[in-house]
């Protein structure tokens, strides 16, 4: 039997069918890089290595030979480091917004297992890994035995996160919503833009109420945009639901709001990246009376994930970077090493 199955696999090894060979990507910096978890697409929360914007990706190819004393022909091997957007209804189409190669060997063969070093220097990363209904981003390294029939390869998948600094300038939400002779609310949240653990504090003012108010909440709503013109899709997904009150308010009477952003799944807002698809995040008031009937008032926030960055080891690039950022009204990514998440 067992000189049976030594014979298969010579013959698929002569054919060319079945792995000579496995190849590992081992990352340099393996021991100490530290791991973010994120979703897959099956919904699976798995850990991952964790790369910013400006970081340099290095690291080793193995490629163990299955048969020691068999040569392996190969039409060259190589690793690719590659960002990549893929619209779960155009399932063939990858849109590459990165892709880098390295050539690691030339055409040849192997008569051994032997281990290749490779080096991204610098890599740019300009978006966050994304896992959404219809859209996935993702950033994977790929080495491939190049052969004649059928190519080896091995992915390893990574995560991205992008980092932000926003300026003192956070001008707080207020709105008005009313329905004439019946209702007259206020309500008031003190900043537009939220990092991802934040806190969204408000106060809800009852200036008239004459409906029977039952129950009244503040949700957080997220909306994929994916596709354009004529075939845009949106999905709205209700992240958090907050209730402010149960029972019916009196007038003049006002209510605090403090809703803790850090025990929900959250990313940062997206807009339009790579003109693909957008995420973004809205409050959602509302307000439901005794009627069964609903009353909504829907306003847009932006987050945003804080950097915070290590002063006494930043690169000399970095804090010119971080100088020259500091008081522009837009979020900037933090460029250069040691860029650290704020996780407090």
């Amino acid at each position: 039997e067992h000189l049976g199955q030594s014979i298969i696999e010579a013959a698929m090894s002569f054919f060319g069918f079945g792995q000579s060979a496995d190849i590992d990507i081992v990352l340099n910096d393996a021991e100490t890089r530290k791991k973010a978890e994120h979703r897959s697409e099956d919904g699976r929360k798995d850990k991952y290595f964790l790369f910013y914007d400006g970081e340099t990706v290095s690291g080793k190819v193995n490629v163990t030979l299955k048969y020691p004393g068999k040569r392996l022909e190969h039409n060259g091997i190589k690793i690719e480091f590659i960002g990549q957007i893929e619209m779960y209804y155009d399932r063939g189409n990858h849109h590459e917004f990165v892709s880098l190669v390295k050539d690691l060997a030339r055409p040849g063969e192997l008569t051994q297992s032997q281990t290749f070093d490779f080096e991204f220097t610098h890599v740019e990363k300009p978006y966050e890994s994304y896992t959404g209904q219809n859209v996935k981003l993702r950033y994977f390294l790929r080495a491939t035995v190049g052969r004649r029939l059928n190519d080896i390869s091995k992915e390893l998948d990574l995560v991205v996160h992008t980092l932000s600094t926003y300026p003192e300038l956070n001008s707080s939400i207020k709105m008005e919503v009313g329905i004439e002779d019946c209702l007259h609310i206020e309500f008031e949240y003190n900043k537009s833009k939220y990092h991802l653990k934040d806190v969204i504090v408000g106060k809800i003012y009852f200036l008239l109420v004459r409906i029977k108010i039952k129950h009244m909440e503040i949700d957080i709503i997220k909306r994929e945009t994916t596709g354009t013109g004529p075939n845009v899709y949106h999905e709205n997904d209700t992240i958090a639901k907050y209730e402010i009150m149960d029972g019916a308010p009196v007038r003049g009477e006002s209510i605090p709001i403090r809703l803790f952003l850090a025990g929900y799944e959250l990313t940062p807002t997206m807009r339009d990246i790579n003109k693909k698809f957008s995420v973004r995040y809205y409050l959602n008031l509302v307000l439901i009376d005794e009627e069964e009937r609903r009353y909504f008032k829907q306003q847009e926030i932006t987050l945003w994930r804080k950097g915070d960055i290590v002063r006494k080891s930043m690169s000399h690039q970095a804090a010119i970077a971080s100088q020259r950022f500091e008081g522009t009204s837009n979020p900037e990514k933090f460029r250069g090493h040691n860029s650290e998440e704020d996780t407090s």
